[in-house]
């Protein structure tokens, strides 16, 4: 007698379930990272471009890069500016929550500086 092999229904039910919740949580939660690369890639930017410039001029370099690449969820007032040495150190740090579904939300912390490389 031969064995049946294959997938019953209620297994391939399960396995679709569990897909389709990585796929929403994933389509949720991957906007906000390359969000956060892309804060990141504009904070070393302006750390590059800010030897001899006041603070205020830091943060407007910082917005004027952020404008280009629509971010909305820093804004240069947020930055932490100190110097390191004769290094111009710019730092970050925020929370994003991301709304799941109905009452269950994902908090994530991001942060970075222009001093990790």
């Amino acid at each position: 007698m031969k064995y049946q092999r294959g997938v019953t229904l209620s297994g391939l039910i399960v396995w679709g379930v569990v897909i389709a919740l990585v796929a929403i949580l994933g389509m949720r939660v991957v906007p906000d990272v390359i969000d956060y690369y892309k804060i990141k890639k504009i904070v070393a930017s302006t750390a590059m471009n800010a030897s001899g410039k006041t603070v205020p001029e830091i943060r407007a370099i910082f917005d004027k890069y952020a404008d280009v690449d629509s971010i909305q969820t820093i804004k240069g007032t947020d930055l932490d500016i100190s110097k390191e040495g004769n290094e111009v150190v710019v730092a970050f740090a925020y929370e994003k929550r991301i709304s799941l579904f109905h009452n269950v939300s994902l908090l994530i912390d991001f942060q970075g500086s222009s001093a990790q490389r």
